[in-house]
């Protein structure tokens, strides 16, 4: 009776507190800040689903309750009677019932399992992959996400009927596989790869988008990866979409700053055998072309891909000068980025362009300046 008593005292100071603010809250976070608000200093474990037991509860109740409160609520129920007892400790479990939350694993495989039932109406399957794309951004989360088949289903979605669903899968698997060798290397192993590139092609600009931001994620300081980028011809997919001047201009950044990524990892790796992806003339024109754009941000993608080429020991300096005309989108950019000087929302971003545009420009002059001597 007495073990009775001091469990209930001490799960009605939690219950008491709790029931009078459990409400719907769209995430721990939302829910760990109220109850800290009311002086109740919880973990974060203990918040997402961490008491495994009531005994845990129970210690983390006399560890955070104040002694006079528990003396005055032990004296109440020394008062009541078994029946009100043992009443009163049945709604104090449903409430802890209520309260607790599943973990993240617990959370993916129910995902994971959703995703892959296709008698679920689309709007589910939606949620699901929503859930994901927050649940991947920890990496252990991502790794385990392997565990539970979550990938392969994944890749199942790329061919989806609905662009949405597409666009959505893609997005997860490039969350899931940035800055993550582990994860990268299950992606990859499971084919993706191809399959991204092949939804680069995409008449939907959001599923374009999110197919180019995955590839970058799959193969970003990964050399596996990046070999089979360049075995899937990479090189002509950038190329295309460079050249393309009606496609979103989003295409056209992410494609840039891909390329500079794989030519700042070449140099990284100058021991390794050269890639003639960077030594192919159309994609080279195309990266030069862009400096051409009114979009500072775009000009200056195209200026760090193109700094990060020219360092490569092994690029063609004559095909930049003779067929991507370097020299004179050099100068092109320098007209253009003083008209921006004038304007002050712009003034300093230029400046900052102006000082890149030359260094871009003292590496070319250098670099050419080599092998004309050479050529003596």
């Amino acid at each position: 009776m007495g073990r009775l008593i001091f469990i209930a005292v001490l799960l009605v100071v939690i219950a008491e507190i709790a029931s009078a603010h459990l409400v719907e809250v769209p995430a721990a976070k939302e829910e760990g800040d109220e109850l800290g608000a009311m002086g109740l200093n919880f973990k974060e474990e203990e918040i997402d689903g961490g008491f495994s037991s009531l005994d845990g509860m129970l210690q983390w109740a006399i560890g955070h309750s104040d002694p006079g409160v528990l003396k005055e609520r032990s004296e109440v129920f020394q008062r009541m009677s078994p029946e009100e007892l043992k009443e009163r400790q049945t709604e104090i479990k449903e409430l802890v019932e209520k309260l607790k939350m599943p973990s993240d694993a617990q959370l993916m495989q129910i995902a994971v399992n959703d995703l892959d039932n296709s008698s679920l109406p689309l709007e589910h399957h939606q949620r699901a992959l929503e859930e994901l794309l927050v649940l991947v951004e920890h990496i252990d989360n991502a790794i385990d996400l392997h565990k539970f088949g979550g990938f392969s289903v994944l890749l199942r979605k790329l061919d989806h009927f609905e662009p949405e669903i597409r666009t959505a899968a893609a997005w997860v698997l490039g969350k899931a596989s940035q800055n993550n060798p582990v994860v990268q290397k299950q992606v990859l192993e499971l084919g993706a790869l191809p399959m991204l590139m092949k939804m680069m092609k995409s008449h939907s600009t959001e599923e374009a988008i999110k197919a180019l931001f995955a590839v970058s994620a799959l193969i970003r300081n990964n050399l596996i990866g990046q070999d089979m980028f360049y075995q899937e011809a990479g090189h002509a997919m950038l190329q295309e979409v460079l050249s393309n001047s009606k496609l979103d201009i989003r295409l056209h950044k992410k494609s840039l700053f891909l390329i500079a990524d794989l030519a700042d990892g070449q140099l990284e790796n100058e021991n390794t055998t050269a890639v003639p992806f960077f030594s192919n003339r159309l994609l080279l024109k195309a990266v030069v072309d862009s400096m051409a754009s009114s979009d500072l941000d775009l000009q200056e993608k195209a200026l760090y891909a193109i700094k990060n080429i020219l360092l490569l020991r092994s690029t063609e300096i004559q095909v930049f000068k003779d067929f991507c005309k370097l020299n004179e989108a050099l100068e092109r950019t320098r007209q253009q980025l003083q008209q921006f000087m004038v304007e002050d929302d712009l003034r300093e971003y230029a400046t900052d362009l102006e000082g890149l545009r030359k260094e871009v420009e003292l590496t070319f002059l250098q670099k050419l300046d080599k092998v004309t001597q050479a050529a003596r």
